[in-house]
C-alpha cells in the first residue's frame, strides 16, 4: 500500500488526525455499512477518543474545501477514526488484508507525527536565529546611526562661524 495514498486520506478534524469510515472501508475492501456495523456491534472498543461521528457542518466543511469528494446520497454521517481507533479496527475486522492495511495506516500516522515534530523543531530554530540576528542587526543599525550623527555633529562644528578673538 502506498504511504502517500494513505496520507491523503488523513484529515484534521477537531484538532485530531482522523480517517473517515468510507476511506477505511475502501482500503479494507469492505462496504462502508459492514465497517459501521462491526463498529456498532463493539461499542466498548471505540470510546470517543478513538472514534466519533462527524457533524453535518464538519462534513460539509471537508467537502467544501475539496478535501473529500461529495459522496452523493449519503444518509448517515461518517465516523472519524483516530489513530487508536484505526488500530482497534484491526481487532474487529480480522481479515489478512485488514491487518496489512492497518500496518500501513499506522506507518502513515507515525510519519505524519514525525513530520509535525520536525516542522515544530525547525520553526523553533528559525525563531531563535531570527531573534539572534534581529538583535545583532539592531545593534549594528544603532552603531551606524551613532557614527552618522557623530559625523554630522563634527561637520557642523567645523562649518559654523567661529566667534572670539582673531
Amino acid at each position: 500500500m502506498e504511504l502517500q495514498k494513505i496520507q491523503n486520506k488523513i484529515y484534521t478534524v477537531r484538532n485530531q488526525n482522523v480517517m473517515l469510515d468510507f476511506d477505511l472501508a475502501a482500503l479494507y475492501d469492505v462496504e462502508t455499512r459492514v465497517l459501521k456495523q462491526a463498529v456498532r456491534r463493539n461499542p466498548d472498543r471505540f470510546p470517543e477518543d478513538f472514534m466519533f461521528e462527524l457533524t453535518w457542518d464538519e462534513f460539509n466543511n471537508l467537502t467544501s474545501q475539496n478535501v473529500i469528494s461529495s459522496h452523493g446520497g449519503m444518509r448517515y454521517l461518517p465516523f472519524a477514526f483516530t489513530e487508536q481507533g484505526v488500530a482497534m479496527l484491526s481487532s474487529v475486522l480480522k481479515s489478512k488484508k485488514a491487518i496489512a492495511i492497518n500496518i500501513a495506516i499506522m506507518r502513515a500516522f507515525v510519519f505524519i507525527r514525525q513530520y509535525a515534530l520536525n516542522y515544530k523543531d525547525l520553526n523553533e530554530k528559525l525563531d531563535k536565529l531570527e531573534n539572534k540576528y534581529n538583535k545583532q542587526f539592531k545593534e549594528v543599525s544603532e552603531a551606524i546611526r551613532f557614527l552618522i550623527t557623530k559625523e554630522l555633529s563634527e561637520k557642523e562644528k567645523t562649518e559654523r562661524k567661529k566667534i572670539g578673538y582673531k
